[in-house]
């Protein structure tokens, strides 16, 4: 098929955590507005964490409804080396390591085929992290699209690594503390402020791996997608522009398009009811996120201890893993009985629908990004409480360049005063104003970029451009068998409802097309 005959189809593959999946499905429907075919790609194990979590009904099906509004998104899974069963988070580096070395073949097959459906796909959307993207995407004649779900300081300080190795602030037996003032289009930054995993001594772990090949990998991109804000990170991104096409589209949350799809790994608790009954701006949302177990025992006391003494009321997201050492009785003796309807204590909820309530005055937050995106839209300002990863660099730009939160502490561990001290500044009207009004200023950055003339939606006209002309130089895929045991698919067609089934490595593996 000519490349100028084409209809974009996009094949879209997220990070399997939450808090990559959730920007691709409002990336998908949002392309898929804009007249894209799209195939959604989970693994087995999230989709079964989804259907398990919604008690779905359709099959699991996350897109049904979206697809009847009339968008054109198919949703397929496939395995990712693991049985369901297997605990990927009990064993973390063995699962990240099948994802680097397994995973690849199965997405290769699944590509394969999409590459040769009705439309044809024309161009891979895959996360930053995996490592074989480029590779794949050049073996069917792709678009390779970098989907990059952290703020664009993260992308440029990885992308910069062997700078950041060349003057001794990463891999170097001696510490340097002198600030980081050499990577383009980047501000002075602090070594503290780099992300955990910049900042570690053992360089040589699963993720680390992951890091030095994902990001030899996107050099190897035709595009780079990130989900931030031009105007937020201007220089930043200009750098970025320069070596390669890098678009900000963001703020990718659930606002970023008018419809609402289900993709929670947990189920999750209504808290309206009890918010319903608290003041505007009363009630702080304390949430560390999804995927973080790196908090500790005595952390979780001395913030409960703050939290009662403040005397504020609160909705605690507490999951039953968020501990390191694997207990599960965590808390402080009595410590529910003291909250005295002041506290509700869930194990997961609707984090957009919580903070976007007028009973929410602030956020004590792990500073994942699109806890920090959301938090923005809503306007509540946060008190920032990172644990790993890239958190450390999102507080840098919350607290220091932004200044829409204030760090919960500076040392190895916290006290119950400090937070309490901390809350109660956060949570009076006199001593936040503040950061009231950046939050406001910040938020309608945000919002301006999401307008018709916006820069967001400026920059995705610009992507969807700049897809069809890559696409449009590639030519068709060679035809070859494709071995579709490992996948399954649900996608809009004219023909008559279907199902296969296979099984491979004992596991029910099902097709499915409507």
């Amino acid at each position: 098929m000519a490349g100028n005959n084409r209809k974009p189809h996009a094949i879209m593959i997220p990070y399997p955590y939450q808090g990559h999946i959730n920007p691709f499905v409002y990336l998908a429907m949002k392309l898929a507005s804009q007249g894209f075919t799209i195939t959604f790609v989970n693994t087995q194990s999230v989709h079964h964490r989804i259907s398990r979590a919604q008690s779905a009904t359709n099959g699991g099906d996350i897109f049904a409804g979206a697809r009847d509004s009339g968008l054109d998104i198919r949703y397929a899974t496939v395995s990712d080396g693991f049985p369901i069963e297997f605990d990927r988070s009990l064993n973390h580096d063995q699962f990240v390591d099948g994802l680097i070395n397994v995973f690849s073949a199965y997405v290769d097959e699944l590509v394969a085929r999409l590459a040769v459906s009705d439309p044809p796909g024309t161009c891979l959307i895959s996360d930053t992290f995996y490592v074989w993207a480029s590779a794949i995407a050049g073996k069917h004649n792709l678009v390779s699209v970098s989907f990059w779900t952290e703020p664009a300081l993260v992308l440029s300080l990885y992308y910069h690594l062997d700078l950041l190795k060349k003057y001794g602030h990463f891999g170097s037996k001696v510490k340097r503390e002198d600030v980081i003032d050499y990577i383009p289009g980047v501000r002075k930054i602090k070594p503290t402020d780099l992300t955990s995993y910049l900042q570690a001594d053992d360089i040589w772990t699963v993720v680390h791996r992951v890091i030095y090949k994902a990001f030899e990998d996107i050099k190897k991109a035709d595009i780079i997608i990130c989900n931030t804000v031009q105007e937020l990170e201007f220089d930043t991104l200009s750098a970025l522009h320069r070596k390669q096409p890098t678009y900000a589209i963001g703020p990718i949350v659930s606002g970023f398009t008018n419809q609402t799809v289900s993709t929670s790994l947990w189920s999750e608790s209504d808290c309206t009811p009890w918010l319903d009954g608290k003041p505007n701006g009363s009630v702080l949302y304390v949430s560390f996120g999804s995927h973080a177990h790196t908090t500790t025992k005595e952390d979780i006391w001395e913030i409960a201890h703050g939290l009662l003494m403040s005397g504020v009321n609160f909705v605690w997201v507490i999951r039953p893993d968020i501990v390191n050492s694997g207990e599960t009785n965590f808390l402080p003796v009595g410590f529910e009985n003291s909250m005295e309807g002041r506290g509700l204590i869930v194990r997961w909820c609707s984090q957009i629908k919580v903070i976007s309530h007028p009973a929410i005055g602030g956020f004590m937050s792990h500073c994942g990004w699109n806890s920090v995106l959301e938090s923005i839209s809503c306007r509540v300002p946060l008190i920032c409480f990172p644990l790993f990863t890239d958190q450390f660099t999102n507080r840098k730009l919350v607290v220091n360049d932004w200044k829409i939160g204030i760090n919960l502490c500076d040392r190895a561990s916290i006290t119950r005063k400090e937070v309490e001290e901390k809350i109660r500044y956060l949570t009076s009207e006199k001593t936040s104003k503040e950061l009231r009004n950046a939050i406001k200023e910040v938020s309608k950055t945000m919002e301006n970029a999401l307008t018709i003339d916006g820069s967001s939606e400026k920059n995705f006209k610009l992507l969807i451009e700049d897809i069809k002309a890559q696409m449009n130089k590639k030519t068709g895929p060679a035809f070859g068998v494709v071995d579709r045991s490992r996948e399954h698919v649900w996608a809009p067609t004219t023909k008559k409802r279907s199902l296969s089934i296979a099984v491979n490595n004992q596991l029910p593996l099902h097709a499915f097309s409507y």
